[in-house]
């Protein structure tokens, strides 16, 4: 079996959001969460069908040492599964410190493969993310003036992605403006080999647009690791002559209950928290404070879930403006605050599938992450698009029973996403 591409992605909404525009783009696609063990012959057989295996880390926020060591681990085990090319996918918000971890993870790809070149560059403008003259614009404001710049992990406060990633990397980082990417695939390929000539061992590309994005997919064919937000995806499965088709995003009927979990502290969740709770539907909010306290907060949001599910979607939720997180971050620690919601809301998940929930939302990378690892779900069957960035996925429980999961990354979707992606699942299925 030969995978044409293997992905690495640092949190599993953001490989959700790969496999999508990979699936957009005709490639068949498997999702494995976490590194598959050397004798795990159902992820072996769940990728020998596929054209891409992405690999679900939840790396993103971790110690730059801890990154690194789980991102090799997968690059071993995609070289295992004969993979031509490889992928590290980050958020197209390119969250990240000066310590890392965009660049370290880079930087041991690079060292592993003995590749003296690769590309950098998170722009998705579908969903509103591009790069010019290698700043990073979220929609129409820089990136440092829009509502990253108070993410309570990795707050972003300098739009030039040239000195951000260069504060992270050994490796001098260069640009490929978009006059390069506008001239198409030869002229970036031009600039690549100027820049290799130069030392530049690390490119950010500029990206205004899709278009963008298919010219800098053709250009980069012959890298043997390339590094960018989902946007890139759309650009590289021609390059093995595969084209989209309708048959790539099917997935089985949905059935069962339908709930919304939600840890996101986002700008763009928010919005979504209050739309929900705006059409009157039951919602349940968790408190971190009063989960230090040692209140059974997980029990509480359960029977409160189990009293309503009956009647449709049910939201539990801790999702908060930018002060009350930082107030409760003050009380108890930014680590403590988000390990004590991402566990409680996993909890909350497995009781909601236990009570027959069959359909469920995820709001939030470190939220689905805990989500899925505590659910026991291994592997998923990426499906239609709800949002730009954002699809339905079909998995197997422990049990033998589907289950059907959209991951959302915090910043994606629009205001009525919790119950427009319901609608949608079931829409698709009538």
């Amino acid at each position: 079996m030969t995978i044409r591409l293997g992905c690495i992605a640092d949190d599993f909404t953001g490989a959700t959001d790969l496999a999508n525009n990979l699936v957009r783009a005709g490639m068949r696609v498997v999702q494995l969460i976490d590194v598959p063990s050397a004798d795990d012959r159902q992820a072996v057989r769940q990728a020998e069908d596929a054209d891409a295996v992405v690999i679900a880390l939840k790396s993103r926020t971790v110690p730059a040492a801890d990154a690194v060591d789980a991102s090799l681990r997968a690059l071993s085990w995609l070289r295992e599964m004969g993979a031509e090319q490889i992928y590290f996918k980050y958020c197209s918000t390119f969250d990240s410190t000066p310590a890392g971890n965009i660049g370290p993870v880079t930087e041991a790809l690079m060292d592993a493969l003995g590749a003296d070149f690769t590309i950098a560059t998170p722009a998705f403008p579908d969903n509103g993310r591009t790069v010019f003259k290698g700043h990073l614009f979220v929609g129409d404001v820089l990136l440092a003036d829009s509502g990253m710049r108070h993410h309570p992990l990795t707050p972003m406060t300098d739009s030039n992605l040239v000195s951000v990633l260069g504060a992270q990397t050994t490796r001098p980082v260069g640009l490929i403006d978009h006059k390069a990417v506008a001239a198409g695939a030869d002229a970036i390929r031009a600039r690549i080999a100027e820049l290799r000539a130069q030392g530049v061992g690390i490119a950010v590309v500029d990206a205004v647009s899709n278009e963008d994005l298919v010219r800098m997919g053709e250009a980069v064919r012959d890298l043997a690791v390339v590094t960018a937000g989902s946007g890139l995806a759309l650009g590289l499965p021609t390059n093995w002559d595969i084209k989209p088709s309708p048959a790539a995003a099917r997935l089985p009927s949905p059935a069962g209950l339908q709930a919304v979990v939600s840890g996101s502290v986002s700008v763009a969740t928010n919005g979504q928290v209050r739309e929900f709770l705006r059409t009157g539907r039951p919602a349940f909010s968790v408190d971190p404070l009063r989960i230090a306290a040692g209140e059974n907060v997980a029990a509480e949001a359960l029977a409160f879930a189990e009293a309503h599910l009956a009647d449709g979607p049910v939201l539990i939720y801790s999702t908060e403006s930018p002060d009350a997180v930082r107030t409760v971050q003050g009380r108890l620690g930014a680590a403590e605050a988000g390990e004590l919601v991402e566990q409680t809301l996993a909890r909350v998940a497995q009781g909601l599938v236990a009570c027959g929930v069959r359909q469920l939302v995820v709001a939030g990378g470190e939220t689905s992450g805990a989500v899925v690892q505590a659910l026991g779900i291994t592997g998923l069957r990426i499906g239609p698009q709800i949002d730009p960035g954002v699809p339905w996925c079909a998995a197997a429980l422990p049990d033998g029973e589907a289950l059907h999961i959209t991951l959302k990354s915090g910043n994606f979707g629009g205001p009525d996403f919790f119950s427009a992606s319901l609608d949608l699942l079931n829409e698709e299925a009538s």
